[in-house]
């Protein structure tokens, strides 16, 4: 359960802010009815507990409803379209009308776009809706759904059933017990990102600090954007490994740069004279309010703590911890929401929301500089082997042989990295890439990815760039975080790599298993097809 705890800044009325969504796509059978396979009788229909229930909760929330399916019994002769369009009559007598039917009469070895796992009815349903696949939601019961939904770029809820593998279970974005805990998922985290009660008029100076490295800032940046849009000026402070992702937000007017010994990967011993100058620094900002944004295994206390003692009145932050008297909204989030969600309630819970049409997505300052290097003409992919955190990055060998794979396959590849990855690019880029490592800072990085068809990549700060940038992304994705917590946001994905692996959730800076056996028995051609599906020719 989302919770927040302030001292009587809040009361019960209606939600305000943009809402997360404006659509929930759900599969048909096993979903919202009994699996019978190949099914043409309407008598056959029978809906599954709480179904119609829950739908109903969503259509009074205001969210419209399709039905996204795969009907390859029409390809194969099993029924026709009108016993079909018989079973649909009788789904929706028993369980209500839906706004859009999306169906693909295809079998596997039509190569239609349309069949699941490819993203066809996702986009279909969302155009017929009026809206973006950003802003719906796939909940099935199979894999294949939720990969339909990660290369939309829309968010999957699995429900399992028996047939579900547990694979399919393991790799899911987010998983619920049934159709009515997963609406319950879904009008939560609706709820937490809209503020109880709007703001009577625009806060002061708020300072915001998020002193991680460049990705986790960059998944903040709806959250520091809700907070600019309520403030007259926003400060934020940050660690050296975020600063160049810092300069990228929009809404940020000064930037701070400390790094702080109870969040750094590999902290310098307590400085106390440190700690009293960032305690005069603090105070000399002036701020009516501080939100202090924080990884879910991080605490915000000892920065509550320096900024009671700088002054500052009021400070919200998430924290299971007890705050005593450090915070005046202690926020609370379940684990595996969405960093950038998990931002935005934060930023709810303190009372800030995004504006009327900014959309709850990751962005960048459109007046980006201009690269060091000249941009790249023509189409091109791009490949970043290598990650902040040693765990989550690709072998190099296998990376090689992914550029190798696209290379092949008619694809221009370029291969990026920062200045102390120079020999590793090279030694990728041997492979059939151009290597561009170390010749650009992270806004030249961004400046490539807006133009490129597809990034191959890590769970990584340039993931969330590429995401910011809405360039669809291939994650090589190694399970020492939770996926539906950290995959790129809101843009069309393909997960690869071993989601049960052994290093599963252990939040290890390095790999505890011999091999790395989570990634590198990615198979190059995998990563062909991935391409293909998001950026086809």
């Amino acid at each position: 359960m989302f919770m927040s705890l302030s001292q009587g800044n809040f009361s019960a009325m209606n939600p305000s802010g943009p809402a997360l969504y404006d659509a929930v796509l759900l599969d048909r059978d096993g979903t919202l009815v009994e699996d019978v396979p190949y099914n043409g009788d309407p008598e056959k229909v029978r809906p599954l507990p709480g179904v119609r229930e829950a739908l109903d909760r969503l259509r009074e929330a205001g969210l419209r409803l399709a039905v996204v399916t795969n009907q390859s019994g029409l390809a194969r002769g099993y029924f026709t379209e009108r016993q079909m369009h018989a079973v649909h009559a009788r789904i929706e007598e028993l369980l209500g009308p839906f706004d859009h039917w999306a169906i693909c009469p295809h079998d596997d070895t039509d190569g239609c776009a349309c069949r699941k796992p490819a993203p066809g009815l996702v986009h279909e349903a969302a155009r017929a809706l009026g809206t973006a696949p950003r802003r719906c939601v796939l909940v099935g019961d199979i894999g294949r759904d939720m990969a339909a939904a990660l290369a939309a770029g829309a968010t999957g809820i699995l429900v399992p059933t028996p047939v579900t593998r547990p694979e399919e279970v393991a790799e899911a974005p987010a998983v619920a017990r049934d159709l009515p805990g997963a609406v319950a998922e879904i009008l939560g985290r609706d709820r937490a990102v809209r503020p109880v009660v709007p703001r009577a008029g625009r806060a002061g100076t708020v300072l915001v600090a998020r002193s991680d490295s460049a990705g986790d800032v960059l998944v903040t940046g709806p959250g520091v954007r809700a907070v600019a849009a309520g403030a007259e000026r926003v400060v934020l402070l940050c660690g050296p490994r975020g600063r160049a992702a810092a300069e990228l937000l929009p809404g940020v007017d000064e930037i701070i740069e400390w790094p702080l010994p109870w969040i750094d990967g590999s902290p310098e011993p307590v400085d106390p004279d440190d700690m009293r100058r960032l305690t005069a620094r603090l105070a000399a900002v002036g701020a009516d309010e501080a939100v202090v944004f924080t990884s879910f295994h991080q605490s915000p206390l000892p920065l509550a703590l320096l900024l009671r003692m700088a002054g500052v009145p009021r400070i919200s932050a998430i924290s299971d911890d007890y705050p005593g008297s450090l915070l005046d909204v202690r926020h609370r989030v379940p684990v595996g929401v969405p960093e950038p969600e998990r931002a935005l309630s934060l930023a709810a819970a303190a009372g800030f929301a995004l504006p009327p049409g900014d959309e709850p997505v990751l962005r960048l300052r459109a007046d980006l500089p201009a690269p060091a290097v000249d941009l790249p003409a023509g189409d091109y992919l791009v490949v970043h082997p290598g990650a902040s955190v040693p765990a989550r990055a690709c072998p190099p060998e296998r990376c090689a042989e992914i550029v190798a794979a696209l290379a092949a396959d008619g694809h221009r590849v370029l291969v990026t990295g920062g200045p102390g990855e120079r020999e590793l690019t090279a030694r990728v880029a041997a492979a059939g890439g151009t290597d561009l490592g170390g010749t650009t800072d992270l806004a030249g990085l961004a400046r490539i990815l807006a133009g490129a068809r597809c990034l191959v990549v890590g769970n990584t700060g340039p993931a969330h760039l590429a995401a910011a940038l809405g360039t669809p992304v291939v994650s090589l994705f190694a399970p020492t975080v939770p996926f539906g917590q950290w995959a790129p946001y809101r843009v069309p994905t393909v997960r690869l790599g071993d989601a049960g692996a052994a290093c599963r959730d252990t939040r290890t800076a390095h790999c505890p298993v011999a091999g790395h056996p989570c990634l590198s028995g990615v198979d190059p051609a995998r990563v062909v097809a991935a391409v293909r599906r998001l950026a086809p020719g």
